[in-house]
């Protein structure tokens, strides 16, 4: 959802962008600032069962996935360095989003079956973006599927927020339960679909 309205938060973040320019700070350095501040977001008041809180933390330090990008096209430094860190750390960013679900169901959630689906929302949203990647070092395309890392990260965040605000655990459950059904189908997705590009590449 944020690739799909990726000019309107470019126009919002700008002016926080020129900003950090001015005073010397790199693209990097707020790619690993951010996925700080969403990883503590996360692990500190999830376990604890302050999920509206954070929200709002891992919210504001997720635009710096936007910020980097936008910083890094101004100053002409765009690397494949910056592009690698900025994908690696996403994965560390939402691994310790569903992680601290996880201690939560654990702890104050007090669910085994939603801590399991926490879980496998982690393990299938690494093998979606692993699938991808390894795919195209392969040399074919796997860009398909229904559940695109940005698409689970907002439904995640929105439907946690509204859990902790209006204090409706049905709310996270219902999300937990279709990113888990999402991300598996888009693992399968991608599967099949380099399953016929090999296909079609070994009968030419």
């Amino acid at each position: 959802m944020m690739e799909r309205f990726r000019a309107f938060w470019t126009k919002v973040i700008s002016p926080v962008a020129h900003l950090l320019i001015k005073l010397g700070v790199s693209a990097d350095a707020v790619t690993l600032v951010g996925t700080l501040g969403v990883c503590a977001g996360a692990l500190v008041f999830f376990p604890q069962g302050k999920l509206l809180t954070g929200v709002l933390v891992i919210t504001a330090f997720v635009f710096s996935d936007l910020i980097d990008g936008y910083m890094a096209r101004l100053t002409g430094k765009s690397s494949k360095f910056g592009a690698f860190l900025d994908s690696t750390l996403d994965r560390v960013g939402d691994g310790a989003i569903f992680g601290a679900l996880a201690l939560y169901f654990a702890g104050p959630g007090d669910s085994t079956l939603y801590l399991v689906l926490a879980l496998v929302c982690t393990v299938m949203g690494s093998v979606t973006s692993y699938a991808r990647a390894r795919a195209e070092g392969l040399g074919f395309q796997a860009k398909v599927g229904i559940a695109e890392r940005a698409d689970r990260l907002v439904a995640i965040l929105v439907m946690t927020g509204l859990s902790g605000l209006f204090d409706l655990p049905i709310l996270l459950y219902v999300a937990l339960w279709a990113l888990s059904v999402a991300s598996t189908v888009t693992v399968a997705q991608r599967i099949w679909a380099v399953r016929q590009q090999a296909l079609a590449e070994a009968a030419s």
